[in-house]
């Protein structure tokens, strides 16, 4: 399906939601099989918020799941947390955590910023994420997911063993607690997240494919990265964006269907490996253009999934 036929598709889409009036609820819910991926989104509870407020909103929109972040984690939110799931028939994929410190999402700060290994916040970094395998196994949540920062191209760059190492503590607590970790693609290329992986060779360390980051960063595509680490992707966001052309940004997350992601030939990619996972839909906007996308979205993916996975 070409680009043009995607707007068509999603235009199709926008109209189905508009005479339907969100009758695709029992629809996102039925019963499928183990082997057919299942949609969400990612959600947020801010400080002040409520587990409650956040999951009834996955399940208003009609999504059987959901990745969570929470603004402050602690494991006094396990509690609430269950008992939303419970009321609202709703399951989490993955637990992010990316706390503490600031996060600057472009090429200059970014390095500086994201991840486990700028020094400044390294140790409080593993812990947090520590934390929240902790807080994964309390809840039954099989994964945690989060950002490693900037790992380096070359494996004789000195910063190199000392990511693998940190990420290494991690994913052993994580070993430990019967979880898995989650590494969000985008600001490194495909092959140094595999060496990376298979570096830190605890068995328990996975890739969420975020479709759009890779072309945000400008390191690849997630159709051609599924040739590279497809049998280790364990988590997805799908998400739309297009190439940098400002070397100090990142480039630019529009709606699904408008970006340069090729999301038909990306799920057949993921159909030949078997993907059973979830797909959570991710929009980085607020308001309600963010809920009309992520419903046009919902259609769209849906329908994908019926195309390739039955």
């Amino acid at each position: 399906m070409g680009l043009s036929n995607r707007r068509s598709f999603l235009q199709s889409a926008s109209a189905l939601l508009a005479s339907t009036a969100f009758p695709l609820h029992s629809q996102a819910r039925e019963t499928r099989s183990s082997s057919v991926p299942r949609l969400g989104i990612v959600v947020q509870v801010k400080r002040g918020g409520s587990s409650e407020e956040v999951i009834k909103h996955v399940h208003d929109l009609g999504f059987p799941t959901c990745q969570i972040f929470f603004d402050e984690l602690n494991m006094r939110e396990a509690q609430p947390l269950l008992l939303a799931l419970k009321k609202y028939g709703v399951e989490v994929s993955a637990l992010s955590e990316h706390n503490p410190g600031p996060r600057i999402f472009d090429f200059y700060r970014g390095p500086l910023t994201i991840g486990i290994l700028p020094q400044e916040h390294r140790r409080a970094r593993i812990d947090a994420l520590k934390l929240a395998a902790d807080f994964a196994r309390t809840c039954d949540i099989p994964s945690i997911h989060t950002h490693l920062g900037f790992i380096p191209e070359d494996p004789n760059d000195p910063t190199y063993p000392v990511a693998v190492e940190a990420i290494k503590e991690v994913a052993q607590h994580c070993k430990d607690q019967g979880r898995m970790l989650l590494c969000e693609t985008g600001e490194e290329t495909p092959i140094t997240m595999l060496r990376m992986i298979q570096d830190v060779g605890t068995g328990n360390v996975f890739v969420n494919l975020d479709t759009a980051n890779l072309i945000l960063y400008g390191k690849g595509n997630p159709v051609d990265a599924m040739d590279v680490f497809g049998h280790l992707v364990r988590g997805m966001h799908a998400k739309d964006g297009l190439f940098p052309t400002n070397p100090r940004t990142l480039g630019e997350e529009v709606a699904i269907g408008t970006g340069r992601v090729d999301f038909p030939a990306l799920f057949k990619k993921l159909k030949e490996v078997n993907y059973d996972r979830t797909v959570t839909i991710e929009r980085e906007i607020s308001g309600p253009k963010q809920t009309a996308d992520i419903l046009q979205s919902k259609v769209y993916l849906q329908h994908l999934i019926d195309v390739n996975f039955g």
